[in-house]
């Protein structure tokens, strides 16, 4: 049980490390969004939690695609969102319907992960 809590936690920091990139990237470089600090701190916080974790255990093996569509999961999820709120940046279909792809594509290699365990 302690081994997929743990887990858990990396796939949540990729989405977060995804989430504060793409909003960091928003905040420095559109004039559209306003600037806020609070992506550029949470990138740098998210950053260096995965890389502890990545330093103090092994991954299992799977872990690191899983997390890495996690953190495509967040960029995906991020632009979307952004682009409700400005319509003026363009059109959120694309972000939207490859969000809903990742999502299902993680959750079968989870739930794949977990029978073959």
């Amino acid at each position: 049980m302690k081994e997929t809590v743990q887990e858990k936690g990396t796939l949540l920091l990729a989405l977060i490390a995804g989430l504060s990139i793409n909003g960091t990237f928003g905040a420095l470089f559109s004039s559209v969004v306003p600037f806020s600090i609070f992506p550029i701190i949470s990138l740098a916080l998210a950053v260096w939690c995965l890389h502890q974790r990545y330093q103090s255990r092994t991954m299992p093996q799977g872990l690191p695609g899983i997390a890495a569509a996690c953190f495509v999961l967040g960029l995906l999820a991020y632009s979307a969102v952004i682009r409700v709120e400005y319509p003026e940046i363009g059109s959120n279909f694309l972000p939207s319907v490859l969000s809903v792809i990742m999502v299902f594509w993680i959750g079968y290699k989870i739930r794949s992960q977990q029978t073959s365990a």
